[in-house]
């Protein structure tokens, strides 16, 4: 009797659990990619771009949100703080992840222990634009300009503690130069106040200055990068001039998920972005936004935020800059 009992008992068990829906595999909701500046930027358009492809990849819809301000950390800290699910992802910035911990007291957010890292995105260069009708064509013509009248020359920016921002201050610095910062709210409208004469120069994200550059509204003297971009072959780096030897500082995306994700979770979408950033589909889409595509293991994007929260806290205490 009681042998009975429990195989009833058994096949009853055997039953529920057969019967009892299976885990869905990840994922199976929409999924947020969160951006920390305004739509219609570099880092929004590349972010679209990129999730038309994952949505596509992965089989599901992928939503853009945007929450911009303080150069990233309001995004950075509202996704650090997300259920860690793998449905909330953040694209990290050199600020977010590199210069904000450097320029701020303190962060509403940790980049080092609230993320868990995903992978690589992009690299995006930065341009040495001024006014046409200044008719400076090369660095060394802007140099002397500047050195000539001192305090006289403006330099906008998309607001204080901006790479832009860091860029200026960067060429000011090493070519012992007394030219004043401007920040605007945004790199378009900096770009804007340099193509109107309200200032002489900035250095913009090539995505945002190369319609201009190419319709002659902005004058392109030299590119941040080591290497000169295919954008823009004829444009020499700031290394070319003797006064910018080492002068170098890129602008770039990676995907980060908050910290606790699980680990298989983080490989199914590192394996997606991996595969989508390899297909020429989004490699044109970000070569024509003027951003290298760039992929990496999650632990390869690790390394490489230390290393740059490390350097630009050198670079940022060498030039004094701190922001509240």
């Amino acid at each position: 009797m009681k042998t009975g009992k429990l195989m009833l008992c058994a096949i009853a068990s055997a039953f529920v659990m057969g019967a009892a829906p299976a885990h869905a595999a990840y994922p199976d909701q929409p999924l947020r990619i969160v951006v920390g500046y305004a739509a219609g930027g570099t880092t929004d358009i590349l972010a679209r771009a990129l999730g038309e492809q994952l949505a596509e990849e992965l089989g599901t819809s992928v939503v853009i949100e945007n929450k911009p301000g303080a150069a990233g950390s309001i995004a950075a800290a509202y996704v650090q703080n997300a259920k860690p699910d793998g449905y909330t992802v953040f694209i990290a910035t050199v600020s977010s992840h590199g210069m904000n911990p450097a320029l701020y007291n303190k962060l509403n957010y940790d980049p080092i222990k609230g993320f868990t890292p995903v992978s690589m995105l992009a690299s995006i260069p930065l341009v040495l634009v001024t006014d046409p009708k200044l008719k400076y064509k090369l660095v060394s013509d802007l140099v002397d300009a500047a050195k000539s009248k001192p305090g006289v020359l403006n330099y906008s920016s998309s607001g204080n503690g901006s790479p832009v921002h860091i860029a200026g201050a960067m060429f000011a610095d090493q070519a012992k130069l007394d030219i004043v910062h401007v920040p605007y709210r945004g790199g378009a409208v900096a770009n804007m106040a340099v193509m109107s004469g309200d200032a002489q120069l900035t250095f913009a994200t090539l995505p945002a200055a190369l319609p201009q550059v190419k319709a002659g509204k902005l004058d392109a003297l030299a590119v941040t990068t080591k290497q000169r971009s295919t954008e823009l072959p004829e444009v020499p780096t700031m290394t070319e001039d003797k006064n910018f030897p080492g002068y170098e500082i890129n602008t770039w995306n990676a995907l980060m998920a908050p910290a606790g994700t699980p680990d298989e979770v983080v490989q199914v979408l590192n394996k997606a972005v991996t595969k989508v950033l390899n297909a020429g589909k989004l490699q044109q889409s970000f070569r024509n936004e003027g951003a290298l595509p760039q992929s990496s293991t999650p632990e390869e994007l690790k390394t490489f935020i230390d290393q740059q929260l490390e350097y630009w806290h050198g670079v940022v205490k060498k030039l004094d800059i701190h922001l509240s």
